[in-house]
């Protein structure tokens, strides 16, 4: 029976973890080796090389209703999208709510995560930490990994010819990257059309003297303000959407997609995206299609190598006088913590149970939480995870035997091992992987069922947005404010704007 369980890190996913814990009766212990909660969304002006975190002035993609904790919404006057800041203090509130704070050692660096000897049986593992150079050994009963996918910067120098030898500029990852003073006045180069990517891009273009924007694959750029002005993932994650993407046929809602993306504006015209590309990205931004239009920002394709000054691009052309070079190429999660003999069994999420067990384990008492890569919120994903893990660990859930864990991941995975920064094609549908680990928790809501019982809210479950409080609506840790956090999210989603109120019947006439 598992009691003690060890959670690494105190991101988005160890804090939910911690909390899911609680909830089902379990003793956890967080190890976080930084002084403070948040993870990468806890900003700071220094560059610390062993850790990740936000730029000064980076926003949420997600809006607040479609990103908070299933039984703990935003604040009512909390923005939609929201500053690093305000995303801080909100984990700071649910932490405080919870309990949560006693339950984690800060400044302890997990060294080491192995099996005991007795772990066939047992299932027992051994973590090793460090604190203030003083090392300790704990026997744990089950261990969370909460460390994410931004672990370690990817920097793939080997496929930039020169860029180490004869390039006599400056070159970053965007790990490093903070604000726009350093890069003022300069020609800077920006390798990859990521989020990240397209974010610096754009704010590098009111300093810079020239900012090019290196692009690969074709990539799409949406808003995230949509129809009449919400939140465009509160407009297009609903039930109702999801089911159309199953209904119909992939190509044509691929059409229909690409279609409103183009009616924004068109996306070959700008070099971005082609109809006839099957692989592509989707990206958030809306300031980069006006600074492509205004020239601030120029787009080039792939780069083919760098000389002493310059970068010489697939097509052959070749921009002189570069500065600087910054490579926003994402990152690896290389796990050094967990035994090399588990660790191989992780070499990436799709070699994971449901994203989050490794399969060949003879006791499940090891998930990686967070490692996933969805259309939605990423913290909506990794509670739901963490309360489904801490289900099983509790006897309340089971997983299926170790041959039909393993059937599943092998029929899931690409025969291909991708690039790790191209990670977008490997995008999950939010609902789609939500509701299978919710269901697998025994919390999925029916939407057949409460049309009969409660039709009001299976309407608003089925045609609004995805909010993870349907997910405390049936089973273990059903809330009971779950349905009115349903019924007022517009309202939630409007009061951050009603700070200047007009007069709808003067302004019509």
């Amino acid at each position: 029976m598992v009691r003690r369980v060890a959670v690494i890190g105190a991101g988005v996913g160890g804090l939910a973890s911690v909390k899911c814990c609680l909830d089902e009766g379990l003793e956890p212990t967080c190890f976080e080796r930084s002084e403070d909660i948040g993870g990468v969304w806890r900003y700071t002006d220094s560059v610390d090389g062993t850790r990740v975190s936000v730029y000064r002035s980076v926003i949420t993609n997600t809006s607040k209703e479609m990103s908070c904790f299933s039984d703990f919404p935003f604040p009512e006057d909390f923005p939609n999208y929201l500053p690093h800041s305000l995303l801080l203090e909100y984990f700071r509130m649910y932490a405080r709510h919870f309990d949560l704070l006693r339950h984690i050692r800060f400044k302890t660096t997990a060294l080491s995560v192995r099996r005991r000897p007795d772990f066939a049986t047992s299932g027992q593992w051994e973590v090793v930490t460090e604190t203030d150079s003083v090392r300790e050994s704990h026997v744990f009963d089950a261990v969370m990994v909460c460390t994410g996918h931004y672990q370690e910067p990817y920097l793939p120098l080997d496929s930039f010819p020169g860029i180490g030898t004869r390039f006599k500029g400056q070159y970053l990852h965007s790990q490093e990257y903070r604000d726009v003073e350093p890069f003022r006045g300069k020609r800077v180069l920006v390798v990859s059309i990521g989020n990240t990517g397209g974010d610096i891009s754009v704010e590098l273009s009111h300093v810079a003297a020239k900012v090019f924007l290196s692009a690969r694959s074709h990539t799409w750029v949406m808003s995230r303000v949509s129809n009449h002005g919400f939140p465009c993932d509160m407009v297009g994650n609903t039930r109702f959407n999801h089911f159309l993407d199953w209904l119909l046929p992939s190509a044509f809602t691929r059409r229909i997609r690409f279609r409103k993306f183009n009616s924004w504006f068109n996306h070959t015209n700008y070099g971005l995206a082609s109809t006839k590309s099957s692989k592509f990205k989707v990206i958030i931004n809306e300031e980069l299609p006006f600074c492509l239009l205004s020239g601030t920002v120029v787009l080039k394709p792939s780069v083919k190598e760098f000389t002493e000054s310059s970068a010489v691009f697939e097509d052959g052309t070749t921009e002189e006088n570069i500065d600087v070079v910054l490579f926003a190429t994402g990152y690896i999660f290389p796990f050094p913590f967990l035994e090399e003999s588990v660790r191989s069994l992780i070499d990436d999420n799709r070699s994971l149970y449901r994203r989050i067990f490794p399969p060949q384990l003879e006791k499940p008492t090891l998930a990686i939480i967070g490692l996933v890569q969805l259309t939605g919120s990423i913290m909506v994903g990794s509670e739901m995870q963490a309360r489904w893990v801490t289900g099983i660990f509790a006897g309340w859930n089971e997983l299926p035997p170790a041959s039909r864990m393993m059937a599943d991941v092998l029929k899931k995975k690409p025969p291909v091992k991708r690039n790790p920064s191209e990670r977008e094609n490997l995008k999950m549908s939010f609902i789609g992987y939500t509701d299978e680990i919710a269901a697998c928790a025994g919390v999925k809501p029916s939407v057949l069922r409460l049309l009969l019982t409660d039709p009001r809210l299976a309407l608003a479950i089925f045609f609004g947005p995805c909010t993870p409080y349907q997910y405390r609506l049936v089973g273990r840790g059903a809330w009971s404010g779950a349905r009115d956090a349903i019924l007022t999210q517009w309202q939630r989603a409007l009061k951050p704007l009603r700070t200047r109120m007009v007069d709808e019947d003067s302004d019509r006439s």
